[in-house]
């Protein structure tokens, strides 16, 4: 474990101290009015920590303190890193991102679109384009999410037990075959839908490389770049004592445990979830956003070339458009108005449109734990946030954190 040190003066990177201060006692009141059990936030500009700070509890029942090295469910910001092993193994050769995915996934040839009926009885049409690879980077390959509840191809997601995770014993293969065997929601490349498309995206990786998601992000992306308390699981003695608990809001205030979703990290998965299985530390994620922000490279280890780095966080959305205008109106871990996405990323396009405080090419995601990242190249800034509590649209924490440190930025 090593903790996060603050490197700068504020001043010294064009920022006002007591201005950032304002972060601290603004999410201080989400603890003391029991919205949130305990937080980390971390907020860096110009390659340098300006700020680091923790509040509240990891552990309510235990009353242990957030400290440095508690260990947070990432939950989707799983889903950056996943996308940037794509991008390595682009970058190699090994892959192409207009491969039909059915190169790597024999399963997904030949794929059926819904067209109308019931989750039981749907009438159903032939793809005319076939699932790419650049489609799972965007989310526009059809796939959906069994827990959007909005659409019967998501009830027959749910219907094969696939609502958080896959059935029991499933391993990423095997739920890939379960996602294949059912309708797309739409022609691929023709809109956006927050989806399981980042997990195939993981078995895509596991094809190509010859490696599980585990291996291949362990040696090529988390060792690397001295991530050292992010895996899949958290096992080891010392590690299950630095764990923070998961939270979900109580009916008439205040918060509870959910042990059920909770304890999935303690246990090793049979399921490598590319799109959201890893647990992580504020050090760690902090490091992640530090590589993306240098362009690809962290203390001499590169990752990503520069331009793949740039060209990756541009809108790829057809025409540049948004997600209002492009996506489907479910659930996401992104504000759907200005904002479009790129391989990988959620990408800011027109902060006005949303009446978002931040810089055009601004790029993010986060967690359904609440807990978020986000790169602003025009800015310099950098921001991780760590909490634990689903889900994550409870509270406007990702648009508060964005303006509490915009605020705070004076040259």
């Amino acid at each position: 474990m090593t903790a996060l040190k603050i490197e700068a003066e504020a001043a010294e990177v064009g920022m006002d101290a007591a201005r950032l201060g304002r972060i601290d006692t603004h999410f201080r009141r989400y603890v003391d009015e029991a919205k949130l059990a305990g937080w980390s936030v971390a907020i860096a500009r110009r390659g340098k920590v300006v700020h680091v700070s923790h509040h509240g509890l990891r552990d309510i029942d235990a009353a242990l303190p957030v400290t440095d090295d508690t260990i947070w469910r990432i939950y989707s910001m799983t889903k950056p890193i996943t996308s940037v092993a794509a991008l390595m193994l682009w970058e190699e050769g090994a892959l192409e991102l207009t491969d039909p995915i059915s190169r790597y996934i024999p399963a997904f040839a030949d794929m059926r679109v819904y067209r109308s009926g019931s989750a039981l009885n749907p009438g159903t049409e032939a793809a005319t384009e076939p699932i790419r690879v650049w489609h799972l980077l965007t989310h526009t390959a059809g796939l959906t999410y069994g827990f959007h509840h909005a659409h019967p191809v998501d009830e027959m997601y749910r219907g094969k037990g696939y609502e958080f995770g896959a059935p029991r014993g499933q391993d990423l293969a095997a739920a890939c075959e379960g996602y294949a065997s059912i309708p797309l929601l739409f022609q691929p490349g023709t809109e956006w839908n927050y989806s399981v498309a980042t997990d195939v995206l993981g078995r895509v990786v596991e094809v190509a490389s010859g490696q599980s998601l585990d291996a291949f992000f362990a040696q090529r992306i988390l060792g690397p770049l001295g991530m050292t308390d992010t895996s899949f699981h958290v096992s080891e003695p010392d590690d299950l004592s630095r764990l923070a608990g998961l939270y979900v809001p109580k009916p008439g205030g205040g918060l509870v445990r959910s042990s059920a979703m909770g304890d999935a990290i303690t246990r090793e998965p049979t399921l490598l979830s590319g799109g959201g299985g890893l647990a992580s530390t504020l050090h760690d994620y902090h490091r992640f956003t530090q590589m993306l922000a240098r362009g690809g490279e962290l203390d001499g280890v590169r990752i990503l070339g520069p331009r793949t780095l740039a060209y990756a966080t541009r809108n790829h959305l057809p025409g540049n458009a948004d997600l209002e205008a492009f996506g489907r109106p479910i659930f996401s871990e992104s504000a759907f108005q200005g904002v479009g996405f790129g391989l990988g990323f959620s990408v800011v396009v027109d902060p006005a449109a949303g009446k978002a405080f931040g810089s055009p090419g601004e790029y993010a995601w986060g967690g359904l734990a609440s807990t978020a990242f986000y790169v602003d190249p025009v800015e310099e800034i950098t921001g991780v946030f760590m909490t634990q509590l689903m889900p994550s649209s409870t509270y406007p924490i990702r648009s508060q954190l964005r303006v509490l440190v915009n605020q705070a930025v004076v040259e």
